[in-house]
């Protein structure tokens, strides 16, 4: 079979993101300080930050996307953010499921896995721990092109990714951090569909902000100031752009590209420091179909 010439190809749906877990705001505040966006003198408002909440799982559940709930430790305050819990990959039938548990940096977030791990594992999921000790935090990794991109400086290591890559026996490919604001992938990186993707390369050192650009045939390239609206911190569901904020030339380019742009209030949460994308975790990546199979893994680094 003849492929058809890359600038022809058509740009399908991203087949993931219609199964999330979330975890319930029942502890929400700001006790530390372990990023830019957190102050305790700021604390989030503890009704407006559940009818926030309430609402965003209401938007996803509305678009036909499962969202399934865990209740928040009291000594986890962090724990709303989903997406740092670990990285969940099926097997390509969806039988074998399994999560990469997070290896939190911060020793203030590592309670939240005591929790997080049986309630995947009663779920049916088999909670895994990275062979090693480097830290690995799964708001850096994100299923592209067949590859699994994977943020590392700022929250997870380089050596975490070696580690990934042979626990799931897939392509990893490493993007280094250097953003002080955007220390997870999710607040610079964000696939839409098969070949586009929202990429903020000021948050990325020179050489990984064009490996990153090069992989994604149609880039959205977002400003460092854009970006630091959260924008990418977003959810997509089919066609749908689930977001915290949307700068007018990115909702101009989104709508463009066919995309239903709906604006979320999760401003409560943004004092902590995530968004949309971090208080959401995707549970319905799986192998063959999002993730190609590499025989003992392989790790690329720009």
């Amino acid at each position: 079979m003849t492929l058809a010439p890359d600038a022809v190809r058509v740009a399908e749906p991203l087949p993931w993101g219609r199964h999330y877990a979330a975890v319930s705001p029942d502890h929400f505040r700001v006790d530390y300080v372990i990023n830019p966006f957190m102050d305790p003198a700021r604390q989030p408002d503890p009704r407006y930050a559940r009818r926030q909440w309430e609402r965003m799982v209401g938007a996803l559940r509305g678009l036909g996307a499962r969202v399934d709930v865990l209740g928040q430790r009291p000594d986890s305050p962090d724990m709303v953010y989903a997406m740092n819990l670990g990285l969940a990959v099926a097997s390509a039938d969806g039988t074998d499921r399994r999560v990469v548990m997070s290896r939190m940096r911060y020793a203030e977030r590592r309670a939240e896995g005591l929790s997080a791990a049986p309630w995947f594992a009663g779920r049916g999921a088999r909670a895994v721990e990275l062979a090693g000790e480097a830290s690995f935090e799964a708001g850096d990794a994100f299923a592209f092109g067949g590859e699994l991109v994977v943020g590392h400086g700022p929250r997870t290591a380089e050596p975490a990714l070696h580690a990934l890559a042979a626990e799931l026996e897939v392509r990893v490919r490493g993007v280094r951090i250097v953003h002080p604001s955007m220390y997870h992938l999710d607040l610079a990186f964000q696939p839409l569909d098969s070949r586009r993707a929202m990429v903020c390369p000021a948050a990325l050192d020179p050489a990984s902000a064009e490996a990153l650009l090069a992989l994604v045939p149609e880039p959205l390239v977002l400003s460092e100031e854009e970006a630091l609206t959260f924008v990418a911190n977003s959810v997509v569901v089919d066609r749908t752009v689930l977001a915290p904020a949307c700068p007018p030339r990115v909702r101009e380019v989104l709508e463009g590209w066919g995309f239903t742009v709906v604006l979320l209030d999760v401003s409560e949460f943004h004092k902590g420091g995530g968004s949309v994308r971090c208080l959401t975790n995707p549970l319905d990546l799986r192998l063959g179909r999002d993730l190609a199979v590499v025989p003992g893994g392989e790790v690329l680094l720009a």
